[in-house]
């Protein structure tokens, strides 16, 4: 499994890194790499989407690295790194940091939390 190791945050609504699904608005999409730019989703580098609007919904199903949105983020499993979101997080265990702009969900976390609501760790 590759990662993405650089991105560009000023341009980038969503990233997120590892292996797994994300359901984006209703469409699921695969890969080790997904990124939304400028309304446009990328897989692995290559767009496959260009009408991407309005609220974005990130809900991902596995154990992604990292996960960067501007929107809330709601994952099914654990992440093994950290989580960046504008918005809210729901999910599993977290081995980095969770930075969120909404409440924070989530099991254990390996690092820190700052959240701008409430925060619900399940231990």
């Amino acid at each position: 499994m590759r990662f993405l190791n650089l991105f560009s945050r000023g341009k980038t609504s969503t990233f997120v890194s590892g292996n797994g699904k994300v359901n984006i608005n209703g469409v699921t999409y695969e890969g080790n790499s997904i990124t939304i730019t400028n309304n446009e989703v990328l897989i692995d580098g290559k767009a496959v989407e260009s009408s991407v609007s309005g609220v974005v919904k990130v809900k991902i199903e596995g154990s992604p690295v990292k996960v960067y949105s501007d929107a809330s983020v709601e994952v099914r499993g654990d992440v093994l790194g950290d989580v960046d979101s504008g918005g809210s997080v729901n999910c599993g265990n977290v081995k980095g940091n969770v930075d969120a702009g909404g409440s924070v969900r989530c099991g254990t976390v390996g690092g820190s939390v700052d959240a701008g609501g409430s925060v619900s760790m399940r231990r």
